[in-house]
């Protein structure tokens, strides 16, 4: 039954266009997190530091640079989830990365003002994702078809390499983009606004509903923890599918913070990241702890030394692996019901306004914990005072378990230091 699962569990994570999904994502992840450094600067929570930036003209600066990292989710995806596919068919992934983004401009509708026109922002961040991720994906397939089926201009030998790319992605490319260019038209004729109003329709309800509730976070926390369980990575399993949802939420409330509104959304990136999997997958800091502090037999010792200082960091490969975790069966129950308490009681709390929401700051996943809290929430220690608790409540789920594995581990280590004795007395 584990080897079936592991292997389905297996094939969805190497599936090529999620693994492009998830590559393409990550590719605008430094730019994500530049803009959230200057977003925590624009808005320290310092009395009067605000008025003092809008004073001195700061503060127009500090939301142009927002805007012109954090704000390009969409622009940097669909390049780099068209670049990612591409590379896997080994066909040119620059080319068809260049022809995407083209595409994706080419059907997102222009503000047009006297002086001039452009794309607003509203469709090159998080609202243009899941135009992003279509483009993206579907650019490619038409632009490799094309490559692979030797529609391409042949160059003369000796040409410069460069030269060559160029010419061979003429005809996909103008494939690809003539596509986009009737879809466009189509949709104009149709009546209907833009493709992005379209699809936040027809997609972005029942993802928002799975990615943005409670209900639906609980259930994505237990199949992170079971596919963890078996062995396999299940960030990489799961969060192609439903993170471009949190990363929607976290630039919604991003938005909202700049301009000094109610935060609409509670289950973000950054509450999975920094409030609900504290160490890594299962919230794991609560296991290292309880092995550093409390276990007594040499290897859950030696584990715990070795495993808390990544696990502060939210590196948990080495307990998941090295004690194990990973088929592990005296540890299923609290490695899946951990995460699961955690995102309870931190919903509520930020639900009741006990504890601020997340701001829309993207805090770095290897942050430790209590500075994560302080900063995802734009400097609140309601941020931090939730993830103490809920580490705490993290530490005394998994004593109960730790404390019975480490007994039964101290037995054998102690028979197997009886039991040379017991052979020369026989001897």
């Amino acid at each position: 039954m584990l080897e079936k699962i592991e292997a389905i569990a297996g094939a969805i994570g190497s599936q090529r266009h999620l693994r492009a999904l998830r590559d393409g994502i990550l590719l605008s992840m430094p730019l994500i997190i530049i803009g959230s450094f200057f977003l925590i600067l624009g808005n320290l929570p310092i009395n009067g530091y605000t008025d003092w930036l809008a004073k001195i003209e700061l503060a127009p600066v500090f939301n142009k640079i927002v805007n012109g990292s954090f704000g390009l989710m969409a622009i940097i995806a669909v390049f780099g989830i068209a670049r990612s596919l591409a590379d896997h068919y080994e066909v040119d992934g620059v080319s068809a990365g260049v022809v995407a983004l083209a595409s994706f401009v080419i059907v997102t509708p222009d503000v047009v003002a006297k002086t001039g026109s452009g794309i607003p922002y509203a469709f090159v961040g998080s609202g243009g994702l899941f135009v992003a991720i279509l483009i993206g994906l579907i650019s490619t397939e038409i632009f490799r078809f094309f490559v692979q089926k030797n529609f391409t201009i042949k160059m003369p030998e000796g040409v410069p390499v460069a030269v060559e790319k160029s010419f061979a992605a003429l005809i996909p490319g103008f494939m690809v983009i003539l596509v986009w260019s009737l879809v466009y038209l189509l949709l104009g004729l149709a009546g209907v606004d833009n493709i992005h109003t379209l699809l936040t329709g027809i997609l972005g309800k029942p993802l928002g509903a799975l990615g943005s509730s409670l209900w639906g976070t609980l259930i994505i926390i237990a199949l992170n923890s079971l596919f963890w369980f078996v062995g396999i990575h299940g960030a990489n399993t799961i969060n192609p599918v439903i993170q471009p949802i949190w990363l929607q939420n976290t630039d919604a409330n991003r938005i909202a913070f700049q301009a000094g509104h109610a935060l609409p959304h509670i289950v973000t990136n950054e509450f999975m990241m920094n409030f609900v999997w504290m160490g890594g997958g299962g919230t794991t800091i609560g296991l290292v702890i309880c092995l550093w502090l409390f276990a007594r037999s040499k290897n859950n010792k030696a584990m715990g030394s070795l495993s808390v200082a990544p696990g502060v960091f939210n590196i948990n490969e080495p307990v998941l692996f090295g004690l194990p975790v990973v088929l592990n069966f005296k540890l299923l129950i609290p490695f899946v019901l951990t995460p699961m308490v955690t995102a309870v009681i931190t919903y509520f709390s930020m639900a009741t306004g006990l504890v601020a929401k997340p701001a829309g700051i993207v805090v770095p996943w290897t942050m430790p914990p209590v500075i994560s809290g302080y900063l995802a929430t734009g400097g609140k220690i309601s941020g931090a005072v939730i993830q103490l608790i809920t580490l705490a409540l993290s530490v005394g789920i998994y004593y109960l378990f730790v404390r019975s594995m480490d007994k039964a581990e101290l037995r054998n280590e102690t028979d197997e230091q009886q039991e040379p004795t017991t052979k020369d007395s026989i001897a």
